[in-house]
């Protein structure tokens, strides 16, 4: 722990110290005045917030979680891209019902990297009729919101049965065959949107 010596050092505030808060970019971002949609990735889990700033501590205004979308029949990995896009959707389609159409995003301590988990949830909430500004450039693409590309790798690790079923276990399990995943992401997608 850093200990203040004399007048002149300044100890940073205890989540800088952390490293779970840049208070610089939060700053900007409750300058804006519109809630932020804050978006975090577990190994297994997404989870999507619209937060609004309360000098007592942050408000969650409406919440989704990738569990949710098991709720709803989903059978795939809630921790991958179309769990993100759909997490996205359904808080956007919870914040459209509830009037709040308007946010920025917080990314965190990420690193803005061209189709991340974060920028499919950014994603999801734009498809649901949210205005939130951000480039296209770094939001993946279709073909990977949807289960694509995990479908393609399960075609071509399906040569190899072993494999296969060590890779896509859980998949397998709940009674979803890897290449079906786009159709079940878009079965799922055409759920939350008729909400």
């Amino acid at each position: 722990m850093i200990m203040a010596q004399n007048a002149k050092h300044r100890v940073p505030f205890r989540r800088r110290r952390e490293g779970k808060t840049d208070f610089r970019q939060r700053l900007g971002l409750l300058l804006s005045g519109k809630p932020r949609l804050v978006a975090r990735k577990s190994l297994n889990n997404i989870i999507a917030q619209l937060m609004a700033y309360d000098e007592k501590g942050d408000i969650v205004l409406v919440s989704a979680h990738s569990r949710e979308l098991v709720k709803m029949g989903y059978k795939g990995h809630c921790g991958n891209l179309p769990a993100a896009y759909l997490t996205g959707l359904l808080l956007g389609k919870k914040a459209v019902e509830e009037g709040l159409e308007e946010a920025i995003l917080d990314k965190g301590l990420h690193r803005a990297t061209k189709g991340a988990a974060i920028f499919a949830v950014l994603k999801g909430a734009l498809d649901a009729g949210m205005d939130i500004p951000c480039g296209e450039e770094i939001i993946a693409d279709e073909e990977r919101l949807n289960g694509t590309h995990i479908k393609q790798y399960a075609e071509l690790l399906k040569e190899d049965e072993e494999a296969y079923k060590k890779q896509f276990s859980k998949y397998l399990e709940k009674g979803l065959n890897p290449e079906d995943l786009p159709e079940h992401f878009e079965e799922l997608k055409g759920k939350i949107l008729n909400l």
